[in-house]
């Protein structure tokens, strides 16, 4: 029986199909993660009534997010299906439809809300840090400068997408990877530090005082971090050096990485409402 290639870039599609299996993969990890959260929220708050305050706030931005990530994810989802069903006949084929894949709207909605998701989430670190710091102005300038900036590139990679322009040469998104990968590890090293000291003053203030929340704190912001920052360099090298293939899954994947990155460190939220403060 022979066999047929046809004459198309198919590492670039399957590279599209692989990242959507991904991104189903790491949604439905959303999806889990968001329920937790929501149940752990719902919960009758008991050490005072501080986190009952914030809890409502929370609850908020937790269904938010997951609302943005789900139309992003529903939205590429659907492109999908157009590339290799509806649209299959189009000049090019279905490599030509995901290189200009900013040509069409959905795309554009899916990319605008990853990207509102992205920046309320960031948001959720910054204040977690400035409080935790007890807004210390040497600590948010620099954090809040970072997360300006981050804002600023985000939008000039949406207004070049909404012209048109291939997301594979819009260059200055490796500004605002760059800017990510930046305030991630600036977060991680200003809340580590900050807890590290807040441990060794209850020790030395008690003798035999259990470290162990304090750990487990720093254990969660430390891992997801490092999670997190690794899979944005991946997806930094792939897009300097043009594998669209790899940037194509890495596109597809971040968003939702994000999110199950954010969701634990949602639980440390409440975990410092009802230890530390």
């Amino acid at each position: 029986m022979s066999s047929y290639t046809p004459q198309t870039e198919l590492p670039l599609e399957r590279s599209r199909l692989i990242g959507m299996i991904l991104g189903g993969v790491s949604y439905g990890v959303h999806l889990l993660l968001t329920v937790q959260a929501v149940t752990a929220l719902m919960q009758r708050p008991r050490h005072g009534q501080k986190i009952a305050n914030n809890r409502r706030m929370l609850l908020c931005y937790t269904l938010l997010t997951f609302a943005l990530s789900t139309i992003s994810f529903a939205c590429s989802a659907k492109y999908t299906e157009m590339i290799w069903i509806d649209l299959r006949d189009a000049p090019g084929g279905p490599a030509a439809l995901i290189e200009n894949a900013t040509h069409y709207r959905i795309n554009f909605v899916a990319i605008l809300c990853a990207y509102v998701a992205e920046w309320f989430m960031q948001a959720l670190l910054l204040y977690r840090c400035f409080v935790i710091w007890d807004w210390a102005r040497y600590v948010m300038i620099p954090m809040f400068a970072t997360y300006i900036g981050m804002i600023a590139v985000a939008i000039l990679v949406l207004i070049q997408a909404s012209t048109g322009t291939s997301f594979y040469t819009i260059n200055i998104t490796l500004a605002h990877l760059a800017f990510l990968v930046g305030n991630t590890v600036l977060y991680t090293i200003l809340m580590a530090k900050r807890l590290l000291s807040m441990r060794s003053q209850m020790k030395m203030a008690l003798a035999e005082y259990d470290s162990s929340t304090y750990d487990t704190i720093i254990l969660m912001v430390i891992e997801s971090a490092v999670a997190y920052s690794v899979f944005v360099l991946i997806y930094i090298v792939a897009f300097s050096v043009h594998s669209d293939s790899l940037s194509t899954v890495c596109f597809l994947s971040i968003n939702h990485v994000e999110v199950s990155r954010q969701k634990p460190e949602l639980f440390v939220s409440l975990i410092l409402a009802s230890f530390v403060f």
